[in-house]
């Protein structure tokens, strides 16, 4: 395959920052990319969409953006509406699988429908639980289990519940931060990540990574800014499951209908060796840290190089009303 042409690019816009909670790993990611597109002879230009209006990304004759925002305004459909509007191609999903795809509800049903497995969960509404439907999740679910904000990322607002008497505080936490709480059954055993490149058929799934955080923890902290966390990458899994969880990522891919990339959480039961889908990341983390492109690199594609792909596939969901 050719390499794309870094001048037919046109003037790029990197989108970075944002006002989701996820900003400071946003400013981060895009600094990456921006020095990589930059290296490979990309006009491309820092934008920080909550320091600067979108519409100006049309007066200023942009013609591409790679969206390097995190969380919510940057991953959940917000600006790749706005880009529809302007007509401006843009990297990763479109604005129905974005909106989808953040929301780790509307994720789950979508793959429980299509028979592919995640954890059992419950939903609480901000300020519609009492002490008693606490413990009727509880008891449905089992313990230790989880509780997480429903349109959250990097594991923000993420408590791992291990008695009864501290769910009220977590989901307290949560709910600060949306207006869902997801409550997920917690599923003990190998914890591993698998990126995917493409759009529909021509979509594939990277190498498998295996995460060996510090005590099992592998929060916010142990993702971005320390040295403690371990990445396996080949993962070292047993014959066959890599493959396996592979295909299943690829299909859960395609079912949220997510095109240029992607990444897929995903827990192995020790008991049974079973994978259990936990989300989907649309717009993944680029930093030093980020996994997307340790697997790119373990296939054999460097980081500017995954940039300047990323880049070249950017797309509208209406294409016909392009006026770039």
């Amino acid at each position: 395959m050719n390499a794309p042409d870094a001048k037919a690019m046109g003037k790029v816009a990197v989108l970075m920052g944002g006002k989701s909670a996820e900003r400071e790993v946003s400013l981060m990611s895009g600094a990456g990319v921006l020095k990589a597109l930059q290296s490979k002879g990309v006009d491309a230009h820092a934008f920080d969409p909550s320091e600067r209006d979108l519409v100006e990304l049309k007066r200023k004759g942009f013609k591409r953006c790679f969206i390097a925002l995190h969380g919510r305004f940057g991953e959940d459909g917000t600006v790749q509406g706005a880009l529809e509007l302007l007509g401006i191609p843009y990297t990763g999903s479109g604005v129905l699988a974005s909106a989808m795809s953040i929301d780790k509800v509307m994720t789950k049903r979508a793959w429980i429908t299509e028979g592919i497995p995640t954890p059992r969960y419950a939903v609480l509404r901000k300020d519609g639980y009492d002490a008693a439907r606490l413990e009727k999740v509880v008891q449905d679910l089992g313990l230790p289990l989880i509780v997480k904000p429903a349109r959250e990322g990097s594991s923000i607002g993420l408590a791992k519940v291990r008695a009864a008497g501290e769910m009220e505080a977590a989901v307290q936490a949560a709910a600060a931060l949306d207006r869902d709480v997801l409550c997920e059954q917690f599923v003990a055993g190998d914890e591993v990540t698998c990126p995917v490149l493409g759009t529909g058929d021509g979509a594939r799934a990277l190498p498998v990574i295996r995460i060996v955080a510090p005590e099992g923890n592998y929060d916010y902290q142990n993702k971005y800014f320390t040295d403690d966390t371990k990445y396996l990458v080949p993962c070292g899994l047993p014959e066959g499951e890599e493959a396996a969880i592979q295909e299943l990522v690829l299909k859960a891919y395609r079912v949220l209908g997510c095109r240029g990339w992607g990444r897929v959480d995903v827990m192995i039961d020790t008991a049974t060796r079973k994978p259990y889908l936990l989300e989907i990341n649309t717009s993944p983390g680029m930093t030093g840290h980020s996994l997307v492109p340790m697997s790119a690199g373990a296939a054999g594609i460097s980081y500017e190089d995954l940039c300047l792909q990323l880049l070249a596939e950017a797309a509208l969901d209406q294409p016909g009303d392009a006026t770039p």
